[in-house]
């Protein structure tokens, strides 16, 4: 039988009682108890989640007050990615093997030294410092708050809920991140962009501390060292592969050299597990269509959503001339759109359908609205030509996001949730890097060859320049449009037909100690 780690159980869950399956619950439990601990849960994924954008505005800042070089200024952002994309799954085992509890406050204490750290930086070395020590933390809190979200909600209704929630937190915590760091920037200074992290993790450590119960697992399997190696040192190299492809050409050994050597050391992960006496990755957990197919699909929506943020975002500052702020609320119908779409397909729309409807739709529905992007110009509006293809786009993520996270981590084994939970927020991380590599490659290209073919046509250099972006940004968006008219396809095919199973009451029995 699974066990489930006392510290994982809400406040007010029995410490005696018969085990609890997905649709019953002892008569001791309290429900409002769990939807405090989502609470907590939500405020630690948005800290993590709005941290990859909201620094992203306030960079020209920082750039100009630390006086680093623009050839610098991509670090500050991949040294979040680096050490958070390579370091997930490692995180997950060990809030499956330490306790969930202590690794998310863990978490949760580290992410706000390290960005009080980068915050309070001088100089660049100290700053990308912070930056990479925030992704270390986010690797440790990330899993463990998904896993602890897996555990608490056993009820099939109140799961369908609360993955609403949460799945609308990591689809529009982008978006409210360059909200949050326009305001911030504009009104204060871009360090708070930094600080602001300090009043989520003070408000997130103190519920986690009353709400979540203290234990450690029945058993302690050994940590599987060559797996964690080898996983950690293949996903460090395809981030940092792609990531090179921003500053260095696709034909550059740094780039795919380390493409190529990421590529093999995660093969050989994958033929040790099948050996390892205690995997990192249990097999198990790939195996079920349902739960491969929903990776899949975070992977590629990963790589389709960097469209929409960073290039919108490009467009509304430097093409219609907002501010940091007005575009922050740009983004904001978008954001509502998704809340509402997550909470029909999670509360409605999967227990009587199943993913394999909702899936295909909603990334249709997303590349639909990414393929009408392509159409701004300098002459656009926001009200008609910006938001309709926002709200799309919105409903679409709404349907997808929720709905295979759910699907990710239902059913998993208590002692698998946090590397399961681990393996949401890697192909996230790992699609979204493929993503900030590839289309920004693309856009550059796109942007030089309409500048060469338009250098002699005796229309004013600064209105080629002009469109010369708008081309760029129009590449980004078709490109974004094909990975979700894949990710559609994929859907369709690779998700079971019918209702979502419930999981074996085994798997879901918790044994308090």
């Amino acid at each position: 039988m699974s066990t489930q780690s006392a510290a994982d159980a809400p406040v007010g869950a029995s410490h005696r009682d018969s085990p609890v399956t997905l649709d019953k619950q002892t008569p001791e439990e309290h429900p409002s108890h769990r939807w405090w601990v989502l609470g907590v849960i939500a405020i630690a994924q948005l800290m993590v989640v709005l941290d990859a954008t909201v620094v992203n505005i306030a960079l020209p800042s920082a750039q100009k007050a630390l006086d680093f070089s623009d050839g610098n200024r991509q670090w500050i952002v991949t040294a979040y990615s680096l050490s958070f994309g390579s370091l997930l799954l490692l995180g997950g085992r060990l809030a499956d093997l330490i306790g969930r509890k202590i690794v998310f406050l863990i978490g949760v204490v580290g992410f706000a030294l390290a960005s009080a750290l980068a915050g309070a930086a001088q100089n660049f070395d100290v700053l990308v410092s912070g930056r990479a020590l925030q992704g270390l933390f986010g690797a440790l809190l990330a899993p463990a708050a998904l896993s602890l979200l897996n555990t608490t909600f056993t009820d099939s209704k109140e799961r369908a809920k609360a993955f609403g929630i949460y799945g609308a937190i990591a689809g529009a915590g982008g978006g409210i991140g360059l909200l949050l760091g326009g305001v911030l920037t504009e009104h204060l200074s871009w360090r708070w962009t930094l600080y602001v992290n300090l009043v989520f993790a003070v408000i997130a450590f103190i519920g986690g501390m009353t709400l979540l119960r203290k234990g450690a697992p029945a058993a302690r399997p050994r940590l599987d060292v060559p797996g964690t190696v080898l996983v950690t040192a293949g996903l460090f190299s395809i981030v940092y592969g792609f990531s090179n492809a921003d500053s260095h050409h696709w034909g550059s050994p740094l780039t795919w050299g380390f493409l190529l050597l990421g590529v093999v050391l995660v093969a050989a992960f994958g033929w040790w597990q099948t050996r390892a006496q205690h995997p990192l990755l249990p097999l198990r957990v790939l195996l079920d269509r349902n739960r491969g197919a929903s990776f899949a699909i975070l992977g590629i929506s990963g790589v389709g959503m960097f469209g929409v943020f960073l290039f919108l975002t490009y467009y509304l500052q430097l093409s219609l001339q907002y501010n940091p702020v007005k575009t922050g609320l740009a983004f904001l119908p978008m954001i509502g759109s998704l809340m509402v779409a997550a909470q029909l397909a999670t509360n409605n729309l999967l227990p009587k359908f199943g993913p394999r409807p909702i899936v295909p739709v909603g990334m249709g529905l997303a590349g639909v609205g990414m393929a009408w992007l392509t159409t701004l110009d300098l002459n656009s509006t926001y009200a008609a030509n910006v938001l309709p293809p926002l709200i799309v786009i919105g409903l679409g993520l709404g349907l997808v996001m929720p709905t295979v996270m759910s699907v990710a981590t239902a059913g998993v084994h208590a002692d698998d949730a946090g590397v399961a939970s681990a393996g949401v927020n890697t192909m996230q991380q790992v699609g979204g890097s493929i993503g900030t590599a590839l289309l920004n490659t693309l856009a550059a290209s796109a942007a030089t060859s309409y500048l060469h073919s338009h250098a002699h046509s005796g229309t004013p250099a600064q209105l080629v320049a002009a469109h010369a972006q708008l081309h760029s940004y129009s590449t980004a968006y078709w490109w974004s449009a094909g990975f979700f008219a894949v990710g559609t396809v994929l859907a369709a095919l690779m998700f079971r037909s019918g209702r979502p199973e419930q999981s074996p009451a085994g798997e879901a029995q918790a044994v308090h100690m």
